[in-house]
């Protein structure tokens, strides 16, 4: 699902914003050719009621992107985003403490789930709006309850969906992936790099 609508032309933005305090996500920006500043939005995700995950992580990138949106000028754009662990219909956030970090990963052990972010690209001086996700599956090995407590011991499982993060000692139970790496991670590049580039950003250039 790719939704771009396009309301006015006028000229490029001067400002890129990230909605998101996310180190993983400004890990990731910081990777490329583009100066940005970062407003998190304070968003309460509580508010949102999806039954299907895709549909919570566009609405909920959108709302925070919109949030910061109505913070700032007008001469910018904005990236919103949001990523879940899926499972067996069940919809995997940050856990809040070590029994559901603990169960959260039991749940992921010895088998396939998919990992989804919402991307949400508002264009505030040309009133356009980017909305879109990314999936990909992950399979994990086998846990023991050693391994699983052990990792709960880093406090790595704590901020991050599913209660793991692949980019750090959550990568060593991931026997492979299908699809975008850094989707895991928190932001798929591919996807943003052809949507900024839709609206006169260039990642690789650094040129907007």
């Amino acid at each position: 699902m790719d939704i771009l609508f396009i309301k006015n032309v006028g000229e490029i933005m001067k400002k890129i914003i990230l909605a998101s305090s996310s180190p993983r996500r400004i890990e990731i920006l910081n990777m490329f050719n583009i100066k940005f500043d970062i407003i998190p939005s304070y968003y309460d995700e509580k508010m949102i009621k999806c039954s299907s995950p895709y549909e919570l992580v566009c609405e909920l990138s959108e709302r925070k992107a919109f949030n910061v949106s109505q913070k700032i000028g007008e001469d910018c754009i904005i990236i919103g985003a949001d990523t879940v662990v899926y499972k067996d219909g069940d919809i995997l956030g940050k856990p809040s403490d070590e029994k559901e970090a603990f169960d959260m990963l039991s749940m992921l052990s010895g088998d396939c789930h998919k990992v989804i972010t919402g991307i949400c690209i508002i264009d505030k001086k040309k009133q356009n709006l980017y909305k879109s996700y990314e999936e990909t599956l992950v399979y994990f090995k086998n846990l023991t309850k050693n391994e699983i407590m052990n990792y709960i011991k880093t406090k790595e499982p704590f901020d991050k969906a599913g209660a793991y993060g692949i980019q750090g000692f959550g990568g060593l139970f991931v026997e492979k992936i299908e699809g975008c790496y850094f989707n895991v991670v928190g932001l798929p590049v591919n996807k943003l790099y052809n949507a900024l580039g839709k609206m006169g950003v260039n990642l690789l250039t650094g040129e907007f």
